[in-house]
């Protein structure tokens, strides 16, 4: 087959990286790409959002499969117009990625399926916003209801700090990748006491299967602190979901949504992400992502021992029913280097060295999140800019790999959390 994979990021990288393993791939594009990418596929320079000229490509390349990363183009429709033209895309079609395109559609179809969830009200107008956080008090989070690129969200530790997330919000203060969105209205709900979780399902309109657990770190810095961002790092397996929990997941949350997807006349295809919060009465939602998890992908990436592609095809064609995923026992761990100034304002273009000397550790991967060549030269070009990632008999031993190898690559204008998997670890040395 040639596929054509769409987008630039780290998931891209691992998705690339594991689909170039694969003896179904024959020629395998990567749309627009990154530095890392390009050693795993032929990068195209194709707007993203012209789909008439992503289709021309297609065409002209005769591209048998489209493996959709980010969640803009999803949103935007792109899996719509590929069908329309008679090219097989993975993804969900622009109506069913409203799970991720807006807050206030998830959160409204939760209730009318008594999906657990927080609870939660929506707001056009920041005065009547402000009313609310007054009588409900904080800790309370406050989200944009649009895409905004993992930033779109404030959990507010007072009520000051809510009160300037609303005014920030409806300002259109954050970055935001389709504005007007996500500034027209907002989303407040009740703060959720417990541990994150990320999980993840393949589905195909009727049927869903889970893919392995992970367990993501959103701030910025060591401790758990700073400013929310797309996430400076994983571990796979999460260890707050057992099988139990799976199944509890599965059955409250995800069938549920794919039900009543499929009664409203937009059945969900692809990848359904679900964030959330393993409290003390159980999982509850706290968003749905209808793409892969970035970084949560690498390390899924390297403990997935089957074949990619089939499960991309499986997923696009309706037989998941009939189909198993094999997954390596041994946990995955990745670090985000990120260029400093991140989640804020920060410099491109500055130079990366001691990259091959970083790989040459044992067990590390190291996918490119946000880089590009310059003759000789890996530069930087993002603010999540390389995963350091690895596997090991343990978190800890994983861990241990993915910093050693960070420790051999030079880049000053760099920063990266020290801690990822620090609860898997404590675990670990648990009796």
């Amino acid at each position: 087959m040639n596929i054509l994979l769409l987008g630039s990021g780290g998931r891209e990288h691992a998705l690339a990286w594991k689909m170039a393993a694969s003896p179904l791939t024959e020629r395998l594009y990567c749309a627009p790409g990154n530095a890392g990418i390009a050693q795993e596929a032929e990068c195209v320079a194709l707007d993203l959002s012209d789909h008439a000229a992503v289709v021309a490509f297609c065409r002209e390349h005769k591209v048998d499969l489209v493996v959709v990363g980010p969640e803009a183009p999803l949103c935007a429709g792109i899996v719509d117009d590929l069908e329309s033209a008679g090219i097989k895309a993975f993804g969900p079609t622009r109506a069913a990625a409203a799970l991720e395109g807006s807050k206030g559609f998830t959160k409204d179809l939760c209730r009318a399926n008594g999906i657990p969830t927080a609870a939660y009200a929506r707001f056009k107008d920041a005065a009547v916003a402000k009313a609310h956080i007054h009588s409900h008090g904080a800790p309370i989070v406050v989200k944009a209801d649009g895409l905004a690129a993992g930033k779109g969200v404030v959990v507010a530790q007072s009520q000051a700090e809510a009160e300037a997330a609303v005014d920030m919000m409806f300002a259109g203060g954050i970055f935001v990748s389709n504005p007007g969105e996500a500034g027209g209205e907002i989303v407040i709900e009740d703060f959720l006491d417990g541990e994150e979780a990320s999980f993840f399902a393949l589905c195909d309109g009727e049927t869903a299967i889970p893919l392995a657990t992970a367990q993501d770190h959103k701030r910025a810095f060591d401790g758990d602190k700073g400013p929310n961002t797309g996430g400076m790092g994983a571990y796979s397996p999460a260890g707050n979901i057992d099988l139990a929990m799976s199944g509890r997941i599965m059955n409250e949350i995800i069938a549920p949504t794919m039900r009543a997807m499929k009664a409203m006349g937009t059945p969900y295809k692809g990848v359904l992400y679900a964030g959330l919060m393993i409290t003390a009465e159980g999982p509850k939602l706290i968003e749905y992502n209808a793409r892969f998890g970035d970084p949560e992908t690498q390390v899924l990436m390297l403990r997935l021992m089957s074949d990619l592609v089939p499960a991309l095809l499986a997923s696009r064609d309706g037989v998941l029913k009939s189909f198993d995923l094999r997954w390596y026992a041994e946990p995955a761990l990745t670090v985000v280097m990120a260029a400093k100034g991140y989640p804020g304002n920060y410099a491109r273009g500055t130079v990366i060295e001691g990259l091959d000397e970083a790989a040459a550790v044992e067990r590390v991967e190291i996918f490119h999140a946000g880089t590009k060549t310059d003759g000789g030269r890996i530069l930087a070009n993002g603010g999540r800019v390389l995963n350091v990632s690895a596997t090991g008999k343990t978190v800890r031993e994983a861990q241990a790999r993915a910093y050693e190898a960070i420790a051999r690559i030079r880049w000053p204008e760099g920063f990266y959390r020290h801690d990822i998997g620090w609860r898997a670890v404590e675990r670990e040395r648990r009796p």
